[in-house]
C-alpha cells in the first residue's frame, strides 16, 4: 500500500531523518569518547536504535508502511547495561557526565519534536510511526536518566 503524504507531513518526515541522522551520529561519537564501558555499550545500542528510526522514516519518505519492530530491543529497561551492577555506582566520571546530559537534553528535544509532528499530521500511518518514535525516544532519555541516576550524575532531591 502506498502511502500519500502532504507537503506539511513530508516536510515533518525530512526533518526528523535529519534529527535522527545527527542523534544516531552523536550516539556514536559519544560511545567512542566514554570512559565506562557499560556506557560505551548502553550508547551504542541507543544509536542502533536511533539507526532504526532513520530508517523508518526513509520507508514513510518513499511512501511505504515501515517496520516498526527493531531486533535490538529484546533488551528490557532492568537489564540495560547502565543498571546492570552495583558496581557502576562508584564511576563518576565528569567527561561521561557531560556526554549523558548532552544526549539527556538531545533526546528531550527530540521528544518535543515528535510531540508537535504527531499533531501536525492527518496520515495515520505517519501518525503511528511518529508515535511510535516518540515513546523510544521517552525511553532513551529514561535509560540515560537512569544512568546518570545511578552513577550519581543526576541527583533527584
Amino acid at each position: 500500500m502506498q502511502i500519500n503524504l502532504s507537503q506539511k507531513e513530508r516536510m515533518i518526515l525530512e526533518d526528523g531523518k535529519h534529527q535522527e541522522d545527527v542523534c544516531v551520529k552523536k550516539y556514536q561519537s559519544f560511545a567512542n569518547q566514554a570512559k565506562d564501558p557499560n556506557l560505551k555499550q548502553l550508547l551504542n545500542k541507543l544509536a542502533s536504535e536511533e539507526q532504526h528510526h532513520y530508517n523508518i522514516i526513509n520507508e514513510l519518505l518513499q511512501g511505504k508502511k515501515p517496520n516498526l519492530t527493531h531486533s535490538n530491543q529484546s533488551m528490557s529497561n532492568d537489564q540495560t547495561p547502565a543498571t546492570s551492577t552495583a558496581n557502576n555506582m562508584s564511576f563518576n566520571n565528569p567527561e561521561d557526565a557531560l556526554l549523558c546530559s548532552d544526549l539527556l537534553a538531545t533526546e528531550k528535544y527530540v521528544s518535543g519534536f515528535y510531540d508537535t509532528g504527531v499533531f501536525e499530521s492527518a496520515n495515520k500511518d505517519v501518525r503511528e510511526a511518529l508515535q511510535h518514535i516518540q515513546k523510544e525516544e521517552q525511553r532513551h532519555g529514561e535509560e540515560l536518566f537512569n544512568y546518570m541516576h545511578t552513577h550519581g550524575m543526576y541527583n533527584v532531591k
